[in-house]
């Protein structure tokens, strides 16, 4: 975008930080109602967004109406009921949470406390866009180190460091290919990592991990004072809608994310959802139990194909279709709503969460029609063989 005012634009565009007209915005996936709309159908499933299928915990629902009644006053500024039940679940002490209008504002109060122009910054690519846009906002340099076999590559990541270095993020299992680094690899990751260079560490789609050589962030948190994990209510808690993530670190950083933090970021029905969700690990295991199950069903439908997928630790899959903006738009007519992954870097892809096993069939029925109906085609074999359970 240019920064001086076309005769259309109004004259304040030309006050516009250059760096952020340069930032490519985040597309969310599209809604049901939209795709709807637009096509004249019904019944949409949306695959697209790694929602829970199963909706919220019925507790949370519970626990929403109940607070409802309470919506003229401010909510916990501190979120102390909900950061006290959070500390009671990693062994934490309440002052090493941070609460957040989901996982992304935390995101954004780490580059607000160590970022700036003239820093430099170290992400996986192709990785959550957010760490690039959050980055790029803040006026820093942005290195994205490519990722190997479709798994972060740490030491690149390592070597990429320089003294202008200000910040390392991390994803694991990483978005969008559902992968997990092994702890032998992280470990020898922070063996080499500088101790004073923060590592933000995304564990959004943490619950889902059934690798056993996958590394949790938690059992290192207690020897890395500079490790920053992120968890969120928005998978595997069925609470995307309503917008509560948080943070685990030293309570020396949660304090300065603090400082920076908006007074009331997380709104009363967010807190009472979340507080009622870790309450209800019965629902937890359900919402597990489908995605795996769902995981399972994918990978064998793709093998039955023919078509590559990358094994997932987490709700979603990476299906090679040759051309991923082709069978997305062709599943879109038939109401099957799937994310493209070109503006990941990876045009031949398709990202497709796990749904309920009808909505799961759904998708693999329309994907076989779009074979039949010369769309795409499985043109290679797989990438990487193997289970989904696997690494």
């Amino acid at each position: 975008m240019n920064t001086h005012p076309t005769p259309n634009q109004p004259p304040f565009i030309r006050l516009i930080l250059k760096h952020v007209l340069e930032i490519p915005p985040y597309v969310p996936g599209k809604p049901i109602e939209e795709v709807e709309r637009e096509f004249g159908i019904k019944n949409a499933v949306k695959l697209a967004s790694n929602e829970n299928p199963l909706g919220p915990s019925p507790k949370a629902l519970e626990a929403v109406r109940k607070a409802m009644d309470g919506l003229h006053r401010y909510p916990d500024g501190s979120g102390i009921r909900v950061r006290e039940a959070l500390a009671r679940r990693w062994n934490v002490d309440p002052d090493n949470v941070i609460l957040g209008n989901g996982s992304d504002e935390i995101i954004e109060l780490t580059m607000r406390i160590f970022m700036k122009p003239g820093g430099h910054l170290i992400s996986p690519k192709p990785s959550f866009l957010m760490y690039e846009i959050a980055g790029r906002a803040s006026g820093c340099e942005v290195t994205q180190v490519p990722l190997r076999d479709f798994t972060m590559d740490l030491e690149a990541m390592i070597d990429a460091i320089r003294d202008e270095t200000r910040l390392l993020i991390l994803c694991q299992p990483n978005n969008p290919t559902g992968t997990s680094a092994r702890r032998k690899d992280f470990e020898r990751f922070l063996e080499r990592a500088p101790r004073h260079v923060p590592v933000l560490l995304d564990e959004a789609y943490g619950d889902f991990i059934r690798d056993p050589e996958a590394f949790h962030g938690r059992d290192y948190l207690d020897d890395t004072p500079q490790l920053i994990i992120l968890r969120t209510f928005s998978k595997a808690y069925g609470l995307a809608g309503i917008r509560i993530g948080y943070g685990l670190a030293h309570r020396d950083l949660v304090a300065c994310l603090n400082r920076v933090r908006p007074p009331f970021n997380t709104n009363s029905l967010a807190q009472a959802a979340a507080l009622a969700a870790l309450d209800d690990d019965d629902f937890l295991q359900e919402t597990l139990e489908l995605t795996w199950r769902g995981l399972d069903f994918l990978g064998e439908s793709m093998d039955r194909l023919g078509f590559s997928w990358i094994p997932s630790q987490t709700n979603f899959m990476l299906i090679q279709v040759g051309n991923g903006r082709s069978a997305y738009e062709h599943l879109l007519r038939k109401g099957i709503i799937v994310r493209p992954m070109d503006g990941y870097g990876l045009p031949d892809y398709i990202r497709v969460n796990t749904g309920r096993p009808e909505e799961n069939l759904r998708f693999v029925e329309g994907l076989k029609q779009t074979v039949q109906e010369g769309i795409v085609s499985p043109l290679r074999e797989p990438c990487l063989v193997g289970s989904s359970r696997g690494g």
